[in-house]
């Protein structure tokens, strides 16, 4: 029998008077990589920020692996924000951002084992040369890959992505993907990710959720990519929006 690690129960959350997201219900089971995929407006973050605890259910409620999400001790969450929404003028470095992962605070004297945890960290995700680089000097890109060592530092049961791939080349989402894999197969971590690329979700996820203030979609790539889903979530998607991919996945 397969254990759950998120239970999110008929979930209704406004801002004052405006309904963000409305009687969501699904279960997603330990070591699943699930994709979000909606509209902006939407809820995605919000149903992100309700899993992490960050915002209060107006309605329903929100387990992670059986337990309300502000018991979880914080080691057993990684969590990798948009990079609109991440101060780049903090006067620090990489290393001190990436071993606060593992200390919950900063700390400006890092101790040899966690500096060679976070050394070990920025290497999977192909930026250690970066260790020292103060915040102030990287580009968006390289931002993301610091939070993602950031995250996966202390080898998180449950590791929740928002739009991690926004800022990042071609060729640096294809190692990003290969990062989020190997975690996932080493650690069997389960990954809840925001994306916009249809792609990418179909491709990559066990599941997809379509998400427009209600749950319009929550079922297999090939089952939630549906014409009649994707209008439902986006509205008239027009004739540049072929499922192409699915018909190329299954050719």
């Amino acid at each position: 029998m397969n254990e759950i690690a998120i239970n999110v129960d008929s979930l209704t959350v406004f801002y004052g008077k405006y309904c963000v997201i409305r009687d969501i219900t699904f279960s997603i089971n330990k070591n699943e990589f699930v994709t979000i995929v909606g509209p902006n407006g939407g809820g995605k973050t919000t149903l992100l920020k309700a899993i992490l605890g960050l915002v209060e259910p107006t309605n329903g409620k929100v387990e992670v692996f059986s337990k309300p999400p502000k018991e979880l001790d914080f080691h057993e969450i990684g969590y990798v924000p948009q990079i609109k929404n991440l101060d780049r003028t903090f006067p620090a470095k990489v290393i001190e951002l990436v071993a606060t992962g593992l200390t919950g605070k900063w700390k400006f004297v890092i101790t040899k084992e966690i500096r060679n945890l976070a050394l070990e960290a920025l290497a999977k995700t192909g930026i250690e040369n970066l260790a020292e680089r103060p915040l102030t000097k990287l580009s968006g890109g390289e931002l993301q890959r610091v939070y993602l060592a950031r995250s996966i530092i202390r080898k998180p049961k449950l590791l929740i992505l928002d739009e991690p791939a926004t800022g990042i080349d071609s060729v640096a989402e294809v190692d990003f993907s290969k990062i989020l894999e190997e975690q996932q197969k080493m650690f069997n971590t389960t990954i809840l990710m925001v994306t916009h690329d249809w792609e990418y979700a179909f491709h990559h996820s066990n599941k997809v959720i379509l998400l427009n203030k209600r749950l319009i979609a929550f079922d297999s790539p090939k089952k939630a990519f549906t014409e009649e889903n994707l209008k439902k979530t986006f509205g008239h998607i027009g004739h540049e929006h072929t499922m192409q991919f699915i018909i190329d996945k299954n050719a």
